[in-house]
């Protein structure tokens, strides 16, 4: 993995996707309110999914756990095939075994206006993770790393360890919501960048630190930059100069940090090099999004490592064993030549995936992702 993230020749292409914790949490048969909220039940699972996959690393998608959770919960109730916990303060979440958790909190969020938000006010420390659904992962300021060092501890000598921060991005639209924060980009759009630069500032120290704590890489999540949402004028506007801040903090730590953004991104490859990632994740596949594989080891290839690009729905979830070979071998051939390439699913595995159909992907490397010393080609 360190050897593919830093163009150099491994011996084989490595392979490491990254699971929805909906497949996570099917596989593994966790509790879900423990597994999201207890650093021990979170690492146990993605050490058994390791395992089970054969993983040439590890996402440590979630930090921060409180080891005090459950002296927050007034009570958990099952509800069909989801936990309910209901909260001291008055919240409630709903934990599915099969997808994100969503939040209720005790009365209606009245979310600040952009117009008269002051910038000044946000805090300066990062104090938690936009998860989804209107749940916030609050990390615990006494134990922000804990996990990741007991990952790194027990697992870092033998497998590649990968942190995870959000996109600035992630955070303005979780602050405002999304229709006023897309809004807000048209309408505020200097209120917009001073929001998104006070975020970056906290991120900027965040991820710095995460680097310390002997991660080989750190992802950057940031699903909502793609053409999809957001134009490519926007994206150099409102995404590019902060996510740019991150991927230097870390690279100042000697380690690479990638990006991570779902959908269509064909037309804003090279921007996202330019911010400086020293790889990309995802680089969905038509349908799913607009990047072939080919073209884009043509257009950047030679200047970061690819981290992808098999569907994760009309291969992984849909398609059988069979198929599952066959596309996964034609990505090995496409990415494997001239290395900085690691066979992943583009997006996340989905929850509904069946175990055999990842199972299968470590034949593949082993049979076909070798290369043979001082001929990068072949």
């Amino acid at each position: 993995m360190r050897k593919a993230m830093a163009g150099e020749l491994p011996d084989r292409v490595p392979l490491m996707c990254q699971m929805s914790v909906g497949h996570m949490l099917l596989q593994t048969g966790a509790p879900p309110a423990a597994f999201w909220n207890s650093a021990q039940a979170f690492a146990e699972g993605l050490m058994e999914l390791r395992r089970t996959y054969h993983f040439d690393g590890i996402l440590i998608s979630l930090h921060g756990h409180s080891p005090d959770w459950e002296k927050s919960v007034v009570r958990l109730k099952k509800e069909g095939r989801s936990e309910v916990v209901f909260w001291k303060n008055g919240d409630r979440t709903v934990f599915p075994e099969d997808d994100l958790p969503v939040h209720y909190p005790n009365g209606q969020p009245v979310l600040p206006s952009l117009a008269e938000l002051k910038p000044e006010s946000l805090p300066e420390e990062i104090t938690y993770i936009p998860v989804s659904q209107g749940l916030r992962f609050a990390i615990d300021p006494d134990h922000r790393f804990d996990i990741i060092d007991h990952l790194v501890e027990s697992a870092g000598a033998e497998f590649s360890i990968h942190g995870e921060v959000t996109s600035p991005f992630d955070y303005y639209l979780d602050l405002l919501g999304f229709q006023p924060g897309f809004i807000g980009l048209l309408e505020f759009p200097d209120k917009a960048r001073e929001i998104l630069g006070r975020f970056s500032a906290g991120l900027e120290k965040l991820a710095a630190e995460m680097a310390g704590h002997g991660v080989d890489a750190i992802k950057v999540s940031s699903p909502y930059a793609g053409a999809g949402f957001i134009s490519p004028a926007f994206y150099r506007e409102f995404v590019l100069p902060f996510e740019s801040r991150i991927a230097r903090a870390v690279r100042r730590r000697g380690i690479p940090v990638y990006i991570h953004t779902c959908g269509a991104i064909h037309d804003r490859l090279e921007m996202m090099v330019e911010a400086g990632f020293s790889g990309i994740e995802c680089l969905d596949p038509p349908p799913l999004g607009t990047v072939e594989l080919e073209e884009a080891k043509q257009r950047i290839g030679g200047a970061v490592f690819i981290k992808g690009n098999i569907d994760p729905v009309h291969i992984l979830l849909k398609g059988d064993v069979q198929t599952v070979l066959q596309d996964a071998r034609a990505r090995l051939r496409v990415g494997r030549p001239g290395g900085r390439f690691i066979l992943s699913s583009a997006c996340s595995i989905a929850p509904y995936t069946p175990r055999e159909n990842v199972e299968v992907l470590i034949r593949v490397v082993e049979e076909a992702g070798r290369y043979e010393p001082g001929r990068p080609g072949r």
